[in-house]
């Protein structure tokens, strides 16, 4: 897949010192038939302190537009300028569809556009066009192919960056929690747990909190895999064989980690307070516990990356589109974490 558009040409040679301007934002719209354009339209009425562009069909943000009512003006993105994003208004890099899209509807001829939407952002912000990249939801399934499975934003950006570790992080009510595997079927869980790939997940756990959360010496909790973490055996012996060894492992290189922990008490408040992120072993044994408190504020953040890359903590929901149901909170939350990571960074 070959991007129409390259930042080394167009964007990167025009580009002034950091320092003497605001951030740079890529924002993607996601899944044209879901609720992304609806929430990049909602945060375009805000006051944010960035510069703000939008990598979507301009087609597709003004239909939506005119379907909410917003008024939010669609201006093309000139890459020589520089401008403070303005309430009301959304800088969009127009990237067509071929074929129409309809609200609520996937049409899977588009796919191969979205990922090239898609790419085109990382290229961007990879090649130092702009500061961070903010993804609104895609689809894994119209996006997968019998050739081609997509996995999800996480995988595919890591693959366009050359990044062989990349970690899933979740941010909100008061939580920071990674993940050790991301979306595989649980089945599959427990073979794809090793110690080597457990002490580099913590690496990059720890190298991301300081880097990007100005945290000097992260405090890092580790779950178990099985219930009671194991119950010294009884319960399965991932505990000892795997996870401890990487756990004693990353410690013995400087990194505060502890663990592994039951999985049904290490969120319980009086426990958590005592780390600054938890490293649960699989998608649905930690973020459950993040999204009951902090859904639709929450933030999805990938570290590992070359780049600086946040998205929402929630899916495409189709039967919200065009509707003015959808919240733009979890996008707030995204942009407006890229951008501390980015000051924090820069």
């Amino acid at each position: 897949m070959k991007p129409t558009w390259t930042c080394d040409s167009d964007l990167a040679r025009t580009r002034p010192p950091l320092s003497a301007v605001h951030k740079r934002i890529a924002l993607t719209a996601g899944e044209p038939a879901g609720i992304g354009p609806d929430i990049c339209l909602d945060v375009a009425r805000r006051e944010l302190d960035c510069e703000l562009v939008c990598f979507a069909s301009a087609d597709v943000l003004e239909a939506r537009a005119r379907a909410l009512g917003h008024g939010v003006r669609i201006e093309r993105f000139d890459p020589k300028l520089r401008r403070r994003h303005q309430a009301g208004v959304l800088q969009v890099l127009d990237l067509p569809y071929p074929h129409p899209t309809r609200a609520g509807i996937i049409e899977p001829r588009n796919a191969p556009q979205l990922l090239a939407t898609l790419q085109q952002a990382v290229v961007a912000v990879r090649d130092l066009a702009f500061d961070a990249l903010v993804t609104a939801p895609v689809n894994k399934a119209a996006l997968s192919t019998p050739a081609r499975v997509f996995h999800g934003h996480t995988e595919f950006i890591a693959q366009l960056c050359g990044a062989s570790q990349p970690v899933m992080l979740l941010v909100g009510g008061g939580l920071r929690v990674a993940l050790a595997t991301t979306h595989l079927p649980l089945r599959e869980v427990a073979s794809a747990i090793c110690a080597a790939t457990l002490e580099r997940i913590l690496a990059v756990l720890d190298d991301g909190l300081r880097r990007h959360f100005a945290i000097a010496r992260p405090r890092l909790a580790v779950c178990g895999l099985n219930p009671h973490a194991g119950e010294s055996g009884q319960l399965g012996d991932e505990e000892t064989a795997v996870i401890a060894p990487a756990v004693h492992a990353a410690a013995s290189r400087g990194i505060d980690v502890a663990g592994p922990f039951p999985a049904d008490t290490i969120f319980v408040p009086d426990q958590r307070r005592d780390f600054d992120a938890i490293l649960a072993m699989y998608h649905d044994q930690g973020l459950p516990v993040l999204k009951a408190g902090a859904f639709g504020a929450a933030v999805n953040v990938t570290l590992g990356l070359p780049i600086i890359r946040t998205s929402v903590d929630h899916g495409t929901a189709l039967s919200l589109a065009a509707t003015g149901r959808a919240s733009s909170g979890s996008l707030l939350a995204a942009i407006e974490t890229a951008l501390d990571m980015a000051r924090q960074t820069a």
